[in-house]
């Protein structure tokens, strides 16, 4: 796949474009699908991109939508033969947040709020290996393998040279008090979380225990921006059986909002670093002990 074809943000561009077109239309899904003799849910996923789109399923909804501008439906076609190109983490295999690390990879920049653990991007591999192998304790050994290639491929994303992703974290006090694996790798992950904040499209920024009640109380959730303006912002909330993606501008908005008052009432980025360098030390005086 040519580097610069991304198939997740491809199929969601497309989707945007086939919704535009049956707007003007003024058809709604469920009149759609029954022209085409499909189910309503099929129109749905095609329109939200969550779903590999043919250029036969173009060719067809064109056809519905009365588009005569050939070279529209050109560049339609092309855009569902990029959609159906594979990525970089389909050489994992089965992975089962694929959509998000697709629409990752494109990101220009990144907001995440974690009450638990350490952001994915900022993991060192033995916490990612003790923090997986926790989470999943009956996974075979190749899937926690599996997955700690792919978190650590995703973190290229930070330390390239060339337009490295703009990553913003607030973390709660509780990710760095939980032991993940041990004292030692605890020790190893928050001098990495300092090393890494230093970077300059890198901001960290705590919420201590003291601050009590606060936006973030509800649980994580990520805001993602992409450089190009036809491709809105996504608020992605990971679950344990699906993941959900919010698009609409006034659900992104709220969630936003919630992300700028959780921002005003963290530490700011130098009193992160000390606070996290503070834990650091106690855990060295324990193992030490």
């Amino acid at each position: 796949m040519a580097s610069n074809v991304n198939p997740t943000v491809r199929r969601r561009r497309l989707g945007q474009e086939l919704r535009r077109l049956r707007e003007l239309k003024g058809m709604t899904a469920e009149e759609v699908a029954e022209r085409l003799l499909v189910s309503q849910s099929k129109i749905s996923r095609l329109e939200n991109g969550r779903r590999s789109i043919s250029q036969r399923d173009v060719r067809d909804l064109c056809g519905v939508y009365e588009v005569e501008d050939q070279r529209m439906v050109d560049s339609l076609m092309e855009m569902a033969k990029d959609s159906r190109q594979q990525g970089w983490w389909h050489a994992f295999g089965d992975v089962p947040y694929s959509v998000y690390i697709g629409l990752e990879t494109d990101a220009a920049s990144l907001r995440v709020y974690d009450p638990q653990v350490v952001p994915g991007l900022l993991q060192t591999r033995q916490y990612a290996e003790a923090l997986i192998s926790g989470a999943l304790p009956e996974a075979p050994p190749a899937d926690i393998e599996k997955r700690i290639q792919v978190r650590l491929r995703r973190q290229e994303r930070i330390s390239t040279a060339d337009n490295p992703l703009r990553l913003w974290a607030v973390l709660d006090e509780a990710a760095l008090r939980r032991e993940v694996g041990n004292r030692q790798v605890m020790i190893e992950q928050l001098d990495y979380l300092l090393e890494m904040s230093q970077l300059p499209h890198v901001t960290v920024q705590l919420i201590p225990f003291t601050m009590g009640a606060h936006p973030g109380v509800s649980g994580q959730y990520a805001i993602l921006e992409f450089p190009d303006a036809a491709d809105s912002s996504v608020v992605y909330i990971e679950g344990v059986t699906s993941d959900l993606y919010l698009e609409k501008p006034q659900d992104v908005q709220k969630y936003s909002v919630m992300y700028e008052h959780l921002r005003a009432q963290a530490l700011n980025a130098d009193q992160t670093r000390e606070f996290i360098a503070k834990v650091a030390k106690d855990y060295a005086r324990e193992v030490a002990s």
